[in-house]
C-alpha cells in the first residue's frame, strides 16, 4: 500500500479553498485537486508492506517533538516557476513546528529503511496539477488579482498517516491513524 503522513485541514479551511478554486477553475482546463485531497504532507512514505502496518504505526506513535503548532495558509504559487509551471500551490506558512514534525517523522521512518527525502522540506497545498501544455494567461491574470492570498489559519493538533490509491480521476486518500499533538498550553 502507498502511503505519507500530513496534517488534514479543518472544515473552515476547506471551505475557503472551495471558495479561491471556485473563481481560479473556469480560468484553464488543467486537473484541479479535489477538495478532499488538500492536506498538508509532513513525509511521503510510499510503497509498505501491509503486514508491517503495526510496526510503522508504533515508530509513528514515538515522534517527538509533539506540540501543536499555528499554520497559515496564504499566497498562491508556481513549481517549478510561473513560466513552465506544472503545480499551482497555495503556501503553507509555520514557525518552526511544522519543520520540527517533518523532520522528525523523517528521522523515525528512517529507523525503518524509509528513504529520507533529497529535496528541502517545502509545505504547500497543491491545488492543480498542469500536465499538458495549455493556455494560462487568463489563470495567471487571475493568481496575480488575488495576491495576497489570506485563505486562513489554524492550530494543527494532530497529524496522520492516510493510504492513497488509485482512483477513476484521481487518487483517493483514507486517513488510518491519527497522532495528537501536545497543547502547546500544556507544554509551557
Amino acid at each position: 500500500m502507498r502511503l505519507f503522513t500530513a496534517i488534514d485541514l479543518p472544515q473552515d479551511i476547506i471551505y475557503r479553498l472551495e471558495r479561491l478554486l471556485m473563481l481560479l477553475r473556469p480560468e484553464a482546463l488543467i486537473k484541479w485537486s479535489p477538495l478532499d485531497n488538500l492536506h498538508v504532507t509532513t513525509k511521503f512514505i510510499g510503497e509498505w508492506p501491509e503486514d508491517r502496518l503495526e510496526e510503522l504505526n508504533d515508530v509513528l506513535a514515538g515522534v517527538r517533538p509533539c506540540k501543536s503548532f499555528d499554520i497559515e495558509i496564504r499566497d498562491l504559487g508556481w513549481f517549478p516557476n510561473e513560466r513552465s509551471p506544472r503545480v499551482l500551490w497555495a503556501g503553507v506558512h509555520s514557525g518552526e513546528g511544522l519543520r520540527e514534525l517533518a523532520h522528525a517523522t523523517e528521522e523515525a521512518v528512517a529507523q525503518l529503511g524509509i528513504p529520507r527525502e533529497s529535496r528541502d522540506f517545502s509545505p504547500h497545498l497543491t491545488l492543480a496539477r498542469i500536465k499538458n501544455p495549455v493556455p494560462l494567461k487568463s489563470l495567471r491574470d487571475k493568481v496575480a488579482e488575488l495576491q495576497p492570498a489570506a485563505i486562513g489559519s489554524f492550530c494543527a493538533s494532530h497529524f496522520a498517516l492516510f493510504r492513497s490509491d488509485p482512483g477513476s480521476n484521481a487518487s483517493i486518500y483514507r486517513k488510518l491513524r491519527e497522532y495528537r499533538l501536545e497543547s502547546a498550553l500544556a507544554a509551557s
